[in-house]
């Protein structure tokens, strides 16, 4: 059974930092595409990060690019997002989610955590 499970949340001031981790245990990590996907209050889900099972490639919407970077660790089967420059309207709930694919995180999502809520204000 896939189980994800997201940390790292918290309160952080505009232009801070924050590390989030998502734990996925019980699959063969590296076989799958692995995303990050938040929602905001009052909005829907935004498609934010993904990274393929090898870890080659790496996508980002474009209001994250050059301040949000992904990874993973396939030893330790988990996935990170780091989250600089936090902007209020990152303000979010963020989910890991499992892509069906290996090679590409653009066929959708089959498996999600639970969420990990990540709020920037002063």
């Amino acid at each position: 059974e896939v189980q994800l499970v997201e940390s790292g949340g918290g309160l952080v001031q505009p232009g801070g930092s924050l590390r989030l981790s998502c734990a996925a245990p019980g699959f063969t990590f590296s076989t799958y595409a692995m995303n990050w996907v938040r929602q905001a209050p009052g909005k829907g889900l935004e498609w934010v990060s993904g990274i393929t099972g090898g870890g080659l490639f790496r996508g980002y919407t474009d209001s994250v690019k050059g301040r949000f970077t992904i990874s993973r660790d396939i030893a330790k089967n988990s996935l990170f997002l780091q989250m600089n420059s936090l902007k209020s309207e990152d303000t979010a709930v963020y989910y890991c989610a499992k892509s069906p694919y290996g090679n590409s995180w653009q066929h959708g999502m089959d498996s999600w955590g639970k969420g990990t809520l990540v709020t920037v204000a002063s």
